[in-house]
């Protein structure tokens, strides 16, 4: 099923699609959620700091090939938007060519490095073996996270974000039952948890896989879609690799961080991986709307539709701040009391931490909720360079407060760091989008003019 994103009312399309998106964004949270959730409840605060503490590595390689799916997606969506169905379908097969060679790369890099990375990072040695224990599993499925996440956004080019969501669901209630399966009853400690996750995305991936085949005909490749060229590959490497150089830079900030957080001790570590697990939720409507514009700029774009653009942008705008209201305000006064489900009852100096983080962090939602929103509608456009000066913003801001403000300020210094990363990466993505939109009218206007 395919759902045209350039025709009828913006606001009622884009929340539509979002909800969907939302969702399936929630239940994939489930994913680490569970991991955290089990592991710190029935391993203990050891091995749940060991978890956590490998978020920022997971995400700077994780983080780069799920940037990059997102923009081969893109180019996907800017040609069905534009009714290009021969390029759309061999836009499908250079997406599936890269991505496979990509999914090699990076597994053989992860998995080589990750035990002297999270050294370099000074893990504490106490939670080191339960770290490595856990990330070297998650790289190792590195492909399957890949194609899961392929196979899911090139169905939502495609105007589809319910499809995705039934996988995402199954996805989950299977990782949690074989979490329970490899924890509790294969005594496989973390490692277990790891396992659980990569096998759910696996089946995840063939699935929607296997749906793209048989209910997406517009989809069906032939042998002469994959004669690609240099020029598919350049035309899309070009969207997608600063896509996932993006990710990359943000999560050097998130690594320079987690190296600062990690000198604080084990229980600081604890406090930050409960607390980012509650604001990860917390943000996943803000996410969802920015990813909702991505592919609607991106449709809309191929279709020529510039005045559609912008109406999308404003409505969602002011749909996403409400939310960032509503959910920063519940996240200052009782987010420490939803971190309290990822910790024993004994602890209290990890909720004391999360709390001070969700307090900073609910209170500069809105921040970034204007981020999201006008880094995926740049992107949408096919416009690289600006979300990526607004990445290294990101990665600057982040790095100062990790040298300047956690000496000071301890885990408020930490606390600190992503709100002002939000504020530093904004500036640039709204200068830049408008910008990007006035070119375009203009660049619109001119052709009409030769027209007549």
């Amino acid at each position: 099923m395919t759902k045209d994103l350039t025709k009828g009312f913006p606001a009622k399309l884009i929340v539509s699609f979002t909800i969907p998106l939302l969702i399936g964004n929630i239940f994939q949270q489930f994913y680490s959620m569970a991991d955290t959730l089990i592991v710190g409840r029935t391993i203990g605060v050891d091995a749940l700091a060991g978890v956590g503490s490998t978020g920022s590595l997971s995400f700077l390689i994780l983080g780069f090939a799920i940037g990059v799916t997102t923009g081969l997606s893109i180019i996907i969506a800017q040609r069905f938007g534009a009714k290009d169905e021969k390029g759309l379908r061999r836009s499908y097969a250079t997406c599936l060519v890269i991505s496979l060679v990509l999914g090699v790369v990076l597994t053989v890099l992860a998995v080589v490095f990750s035990r002297q990375i999270l050294v370099l990072m000074q893990t504490p040695e106490e939670i080191i073996d339960h770290a490595y224990a856990y990330i070297i599993v998650i790289f190792a499925g590195t492909i399957a996270n890949i194609m899961f996440n392929l196979f899911s956004n090139v169905i939502r080019a495609l105007g589809d974000s319910k499809t995705p969501l039934y996988f995402l669901i199954f996805a989950c209630i299977l990782n949690i039952g074989l979490d329970f399966l490899f924890i509790l009853f294969f005594h496989m400690g973390v490692a277990g948890a790891g396992f659980a996750t990569i096998i759910s995305q696996a089946l995840s991936a063939l699935l929607c896989l296997q749906y793209i085949k048989k209910k997406l005909p517009i989809l069906k490749l032939e042998r002469e879609d994959f004669r690609i060229t240099g020029w598919d590959v350049k035309q899309h490497a070009r969207v997608a690799f600063p896509m996932g150089f993006q990710m990359s830079i943000i999560a050097i900030g998130a690594v320079l961080l987690q190296f600062v957080l990690n000198g604080l001790g084990a229980t600081a570590v604890a406090g930050f991986t409960a607390a980012q697990k509650v604001d990860q939720v917390a943000t996943l409507p803000m996410n969802s709307f920015g990813a909702t514009m991505s592919t609607y700029a991106a449709q809309n774009y191929g279709a020529g539709k510039i005045d559609r653009i912008k109406k999308g942008v404003f409505q969602c705008t002011l749909i996403s701040l409400s939310f960032s209201i509503v959910t920063g305000a519940i996240n200052f006064f009782f987010g420490h009391n939803l971190a309290g489900f990822f910790v024993s009852e004994n602890a209290g100096q990890v909720l004391s931490y999360a709390q001070t983080y969700l307090q900073i962090n609910g209170a500069m939602y809105w921040a970034l909720a204007l981020l999201f929103i006008y880094r995926f509608t740049l992107q949408g456009l096919g416009e690289s360079v600006i979300p990526t000066v607004a990445g290294i913003m990101e990665l600057i801001m982040r790095a100062g407060a990790a040298l300047f403000l956690v000496a000071p300020l301890g885990f408020t210094g930490v606390s600190m760091a992503s709100p002002l990363a939000w504020v530093g990466a904004s500036i640039p993505l709204a200068i830049g989008y408008f910008m990007t939109i006035k070119r375009l009218e203009t660049n619109q206007k001119n052709r009409q003019n030769k027209e007549q």
